[in-house]
Parts: structure tokens; C-alpha cells; sequence
């Protein structure tokens, strides 16, 4: 029998830790060559464009993630998980919990192995899904000591700041300027919009971890290269996807291209992360491919575990 997930079964079963475990083995069996994981691909159609992510456990499961750009405002993305071995569809899940859920746990496994030992802060810019996933998985992985944020709405920070507190016990306030989000803090979460930067390196202190969530893109970018050529340490998840931008990422070409790292290489010890305490680190999540499905593929075994 097929499993379905919702949106609410997702909130309720794929907690934080859960979520990051599985996005740390993704990671390694990325790097063992374990998991396949191709750049997306896309179908332009009138209107937008259908896009569609594809990944493959080797010898257990292969499945995709469905999702378009039309911009309705009730759409769906959709998670497939397939048997290598008979084909037949384990399980599916409709929404936008896994994704968010998926892109959060990256950051939480980046900000693990790249942010201070120490890190206690986080300055978010952005209070939109990406930006609560986020903070969600650093909380996971450090012991946050206060959380502050900013986006372009008042009523909408004062709110993220809310529930940052009623949800992760975590003090948060609200403040009245990029900067002031995250000057003075161990790690910065950008999760915007923006086409445009939204920080200037300048702002961050020595030491300071950066998770890069928004656009990334030359001609349309949350940040500029001021920031690339502060940073000491730059990583992204797939370096397959970073090259396949059009337009091109940024931190993917020339003079950044021979710095960039992979995370699951990290992670596994074959590349070094940071090695000193006031160097500035930088994660560029692209989302690596069959992510999503690891993650489904998780939640399928532990409800028939469950029975």
C-alpha cells in the first residue's frame, strides 16, 4: 500500500533531529557516490515553468520532487518515493512541509560543521518558511542563546520573533535594520526575496557562519561579492547543481569556483571546513537532489515500523 503524507503529518513526525540525521547521511552517501543526485531539470510551459528534482539511493529507492513557478498561491509540491527494486510507489507527500523541513536541515547540518563550536546568536534576515527552517535546525545543533531578526514588514518580524519563543524557547526580538540582525552574531541566516544585497560584509564580525537561502545568482542575488571576498571558508551541498545555474551562481564562477567546497566532502573529512576561530564561513544551499526523498523514504520506514 502507498503511504500518504501531509503537510500536517510531516510537522508532526520529522522533528529536528530526525530531519538533520537524514540530511547528514544524504550528504555522505552524496559524497560515497551512494546517492545520485543530477542538477534539476525544468519544462518551460505558458505561463512557467514545471520543475522537477530526481535522486537515487543505489539499490534501494529512486523519486523525484515536483514543483512550478506559475505563483498560485494555493500550489502544491509533490514528493515521490519509488522501491529499486520492484518499482511501486512507497509512499508520497503532497505540500511544502518536507521541502522547507529538507532546506532547513542542510542549514542545520552546515551551521554543525562550519559555525564556532561556541556559537550561541543567530541574526535572520528574512521571516518567510526558509528563514523558520532555518533557525529551526540551528537550534538543533547549538545551544541558541538569542535570536534576532529583521525583514522589510514590522508586524511580520515582531511575529517571527513570537514564535521563535513560544515554539523553540529561545529569546528572539525583532530589530529595525539588516545590520542590526546581524552584527555581533555567531551565525547569520540570509532567507530572502531579495534580488538585491540585503547585507554588507562589512557588518559581520570575525568568526561569523553565514547560511546563504535566498537567490544567489549573478543579476539577481540576496548578496553581493563583497561577501564571497570576506569569506574564508564557501561550501554548498551540490556543487553539481552550483555549476548548472542560468545565470550563473555566483560563488560558481571565476575567482570563486576553486574555493568552493563540498559540505558532504566536510563531512566526511576528506576536505577541511573551518580550522580557525575568527575565519568567516559561508554556505550556499542549492538543494541537493533526492533530498526531499531521503527524507520521505524515512518517514515511510518508521511508519511501518510503526505499524
Amino acid at each position: 500500500m502507498t503511504l500518504l503524507f501531509t503537510d500536517d503529518d510531516v510537522a508532526a513526525q520529522l522533528d529536528g533531529p530526525t530531519a538533520i540525521g537524514a540530511i547528514r547521511a544524504a550528504l555522505l552517501a552524496a559524497h560515497d557516490g551512494r546517492l545520485v543526485a543530477p542538477p534539476r531539470a525544468s519544462a518551460a510551459l505558458r505561463g512557467g515553468r514545471l520543475v522537477t528534482t530526481a535522486g537515487q539511493l543505489i539499490d534501494q529507492w529512486y523519486g523525484f520532487r515536483s514543483y512550478d513557478t506559475f505563483g498560485h498561491p494555493e500550489t502544491e509540491q509533490m514528493v515521490v518515493l519509488h522501491d529499486a527494486r520492484s518499482g511501486r510507489i512507497r509512499a508520497i507527500a503532497v505540500g511544502e512541509e518536507i521541502g522547507s523541513r529538507r532546506t532547513g536541515a542542510l542549514g542545520g547540518v552546515a551551521v554543525d560543521v562550519l559555525a564556532r563550536p561556541d556559537a550561541a546568536t543567530l541574526g535572520v534576515i528574512g521571516a518567510g518558511g526558509q528563514a523558520w527552517t532555518q533557525v529551526w535546525a540551528a537550534a538543533v545543533v547549538r545551544p541558541l542563546r538569542e535570536v534576532t531578526v529583521y525583514c522589510r514588514t514590522p508586524a511580520r518580524r515582531a511575529a517571527f520573533a513570537a514564535r521563535v519563543r513560544a515554539e523553540l524557547g529561545v529569546p528572539a526580538r525583532a530589530v529595525d535594520s539588516a545590520e542590526a540582525a546581524v552584527r555581533g552574531r555567531d551565525v547569520v541566516v540570509l532567507a530572502t526575496n531579495s534580488p538585491t544585497p540585503v547585507v554588507s560584509a562589512a557588518d559581520l564580525d570575525p568568526g561569523t557562519h553565514v547560511n546563504l537561502v535566498g537567490f544567489k545568482q549573478h543579476g539577481r542575488s540576496e548578496f553581493g561579492p563583497d561577501l564571497l571576498d570576506r569569506a574564508d571558508v564557501m561550501v554548498t551541498d551540490s556543487m553539481t547543481q552550483a555549476v548548472s545555474y542560468q545565470p550563473p551562481m555566483l560563488a560558481a564562477r571565476a575567482p570563486y569556483l576553486d574555493h568552493l567546497r563540498d559540505l558532504g566532502a566536510v563531512l566526511a573529512g576528506a576536505v577541511p571546513g573551518r580550522t580557525d576561530s575568527r575565519q568567516v564561513t559561508l554556505f550556499c544551499s542549492v538543494g541537493l537532489a533526492g533530498t526531499e526523498v531521503f527524507l520521505l523514504d524515512t518517514m515511510a520506514r518508521a511508519a511501518v515500523a510503526r505499524g
